[in-house]
């Protein structure tokens, strides 16, 4: 399948197909019994401690062994923490713990040792630092106390401690929750009131200080008060089973789902998580950009010698709000790296940032970035608006945590530049108290009168309230309407904090407002991307105006459409795509010898073939039959064959009075594909009416 069909089809899918899918998805409800006995086994035995519960919906949502099998594949990946290596350490690990879990647990039950509460600690966190065994005292049921620390990176306390006891004496070891039992249930001979915690405290705490200690509060140093710790509750009965899911985001099941039939087999266990944003930016020359980042959370570079490098491939699509396709493009985005410079950005974030120009409406952008070299892939998709102005109107806010100068692609359009001023924006809208807060919005379609007596007004709040604000006559901005001001957030506690720009009238009546949320670390420094972009022509180039015309066409907007594509062609008449986007407009709107005008030139260059089929057309449509048969042999004989044009063909040898001929090519196209009725009605009535001739 070449590459512009397979972009097609996965269009097609993500936009038809993948709707109707996710609807039945919510509407066919399968259970691990539906599931054939090996992935049974897998999901209810292997990982049944370890898996998330959105994972886990995915995986019975999954219809072939194939696709099961792709799951498990991406399912380690996902958790693998060295994928550079050909060993998965996690999974070795994993099922160390289950091997470990069945031979020493569970001998006092009938079931494996991984079923066991002791066998499921061990599966989740693994070995214990310490372990204690109290199993031979007299006055109180056989106890082991495991000590865990260091896994704060997990939401759980820095050290803490978990208990299993005999209930009664006998049975399995159970899993011990202070408020459930309490100390009363450690000891062999109470026989106090089994709410009087401190009590039985004060007795287990004469046979062993420690056990008395874990009987009330799994978590050391935390306020001595006898009674049980609803801390330590919370630690046994969700933060640890939470453990495993810390690990690893569900999103990349969520991607398998959607796109297991229309990324490359290759490719669909290799979902890497990103951070994104998209943000709307407004040219003088009139035309509004979509500047857009994405940030992978890992990117992978091969080496080859001293040779470092990757190939990236970007696929992007805007629909409008009934799902046609307004705008799409590819983009290749070669990356090869010095062993220098890959030292130098090892330890960071990589975000790939691009900029397309977009035409007024409501869209859903889907982006698509794949590595071509890992065979990994992230996506990110969006709700887009491109205003039509008609009032004083404030683009969405763009937070930024840096500006810098860059003058050497002053006039191009080029991801977050706005005239020399490259802004530096974060997906996640994070800051240190060592940053500035930048904001950037653009105010619009205002009267010379309000622009000299209107006001901007800018307010920073958290939840307690107000912290900063900030009220400025909009005449003193400059580089209007781009209003960039900046923020000190030296004094600021951390916090997440909420930024409402507001425009004024001269009355400082409210006239309207955007806000934008962001959060201020505690941290003094936070991870930054390199960042890779590519710089386009100044936003006049006819590149763009070629771009503006076909959306405009596919919104039905002719006139508009007319003026851009005509535009483009104007300035450059000799770049093949303008002349043939224009000509081909111009056939639609049957304006053949405009057409033929436009295409003639291109007969006498190596481009000749591109036009072969625009010019049959233009001459057919102008009735120049012969020269139309001449262009569309010309074009069969290089692409071969292509119904419409082979029965265009016929039809011009049967308007020039060539009836045999054009018989003959019409039944060599039914013969391609019996199905044409429309063929096969003109094939019956022109032999009728030969029959009916004397």
């Amino acid at each position: 399948m070449n590459d512009s069909r397979k972009f097609f089809l996965i269009l097609f899918i993500i936009f038809i197909i993948l709707p109707a899918a996710n609807q039945a998805f919510q509407l066919k409800k399968r259970t691990p019994k539906d599931l054939p006995p090996v992935y049974r086994k897998w999901l209810e035995e292997e990982v049944v401690y370890i898996i998330t519960p959105r994972e886990k919906e995915v995986f019975l949502q999954l219809e072939t062994d194939r696709e099961r099998d792709l799951f498990i594949e991406g399912f380690w990946k996902q958790r693998d923490p060295d994928p550079s290596t050909p060993e998965n350490e996690f999974k070795k690990e994993h099922y160390r713990r289950i091997e470990y879990a069945n031979k020493n647990f569970g001998r006092d039950t009938p079931g494996p040792g991984w079923r066991t509460d002791m066998g499921r600690i061990y599966i989740i966190l693994g070995e214990p630092k310490t372990i204690e065994a109290f199993e031979n005292l007299s006055e109180c049921y056989p106890v082991v106390v495991w000590f865990y620390d260091g896994m704060i990176r997990y939401g759980l306390p820095n050290s803490f401690y978990i208990v299993f006891f005999k209930e009664g004496g006998a049975g399995e070891y159970k899993l011990y929750s202070p408020i459930r039992f309490g100390p009363q249930h450690l000891l062999t001979h109470y026989y106090g009131d089994m709410s009087d915690y401190e009590k039985a405290y004060r007795q287990l705490y004469e046979v062993n200080p420690l056990l008395a200690e874990v009987s009330l509060n799994l978590i050391p140093g935390e306020a001595q008060v006898i009674a049980p710790s609803i801390a330590s509750e919370v630690l046994i009965a969700s933060k640890i089973p939470a453990v495993p899911h810390e690990m690893v985001k569900p999103t990349w099941a969520e991607k398998l789902l959607a796109y297991k039939d229309i990324i490359e087999v290759e490719y669909s266990t290799n979902f890497i998580d990103c951070d994104s944003q998209a943000n709307i930016i407004y040219d003088p020359s009139g035309i509004f950009f979509v500047h857009y980042l994405l940030e992978p959370k890992r990117l992978t570079i091969e080496q080859s010698g001293s040779r470092y490098f990757t190939q990236l491939e970007v696929n992007g699509i805007i629909t409008d709000e009934k799902g046609q396709t307004i705008y799409q493009y590819e983009r290749q985005a070669p990356i090869e790296l010095t062993a220098e410079r890959l030292a130098s950005i090892k330890t960071k974030l990589f975000s790939f940032q691009d900029v397309f120009p977009l035409v007024a409406g409501k869209y859903r952008f889907h982006v698509i970035l794949k590595n071509i070299v890992s065979k990994e892939f992230t996506s990110f998709e969006t709700e887009i608006t491109i205003p039509e102005v008609k009032s004083p109107y404030i683009t969405p806010l763009l937070l930024a945590h840096r500006v810098e100068r860059n003058s050497k692609y002053q006039g191009s359009v080029k991801p977050y530049l706005i005239n020399d001023i490259q802004l530096v924006p974060s997906p996640r809208n994070d800051f240190t108290r060592n940053d500035k807060l930048f904001v950037f919005s653009q105010i619009l379609n205002l009267t010379p009168s309000q622009r000299e007596s209107w006001f901007v007004e800018y307010a920073i709040a958290n939840e307690k309230g107000a912290v900063s604000a900030l009220l400025k006559e909009i005449k003193s901005y400059d580089n209007w309407p781009n209003i960039l001001e900046e923020f000190s957030l030296q004094d600021l506690p951390p916090d997440f904090y909420r930024l409402r720009v507001r425009l004024l009238n001269e009355r400082k009546e409210e006239i309207m407002f955007r806000e934008s949320r962001f959060y201020l670390s505690a941290a003094t420094l936070l991870p930054r991307p390199w960042v890779m972009s590519f710089p386009y022509p100044r936003a006049i180039d006819p590149f763009f105006s070629n771009i503006m015309g076909n959306q405009f066409l596919k919104k039905n907007n002719l006139n508009q459409a007319r003026i851009y594509l005509e535009k483009a062609y104007s300035q450059e008449p000799a770049q093949v795509k303008y002349a043939l986007d224009y000509a081909s407009f111009l056939l639609n709107e049957k304006e053949y010898a405009r057409a033929k005008q436009i295409g003639l030139p291109f007969l006498a260059t190596e481009n000749r073939k591109h036009f072969l089929s625009l010019l049959g057309r233009a001459c057919q449509g102008l009735g120049e039959y012969a020269e139309a048969i001449v262009y569309y042999q010309e074009y069969l004989s290089h692409f071969g064959t292509n119904l419409p044009i082979l029965n265009s063909l016929g039809e011009c040898y049967y308007r020039s009075g060539n009836e045999e001929e054009a018989m003959k090519i019409w039944k060599k196209s039914l013969e391609i594909d019996p199905n044409q009725k429309d063929l096969k009605k003109l094939i019956d009535s022109i032999k009728l009416k030969n029959e009916k001739s004397p």
